[in-house]
């Protein structure tokens, strides 16, 4: 579950980006955006697998 909570955390941090990317045209903001998207996808991975093993145990 702390996998989970910290994937919501990164989830609410890229929020703030997108909205300073897509609303204000914050280019730097878009680079943050772009990483906080690729630890979205790292976290997501990693939950899945663990499930996967908790779920095959």
């Amino acid at each position: 579950m702390e996998k989970f909570t910290a994937l919501k955390e990164l989830v609410a941090s890229a929020e703030k980006e997108a909205a300073a990317f897509y609303e204000k045209g914050n280019k730097a903001a878009g680079t943050r955006l772009r990483n906080a998207m690729q630890q979205l996808k790292v976290t997501a991975s990693d939950i899945r697998k663990e499930v996967t093993e908790k779920k095959n145990a």
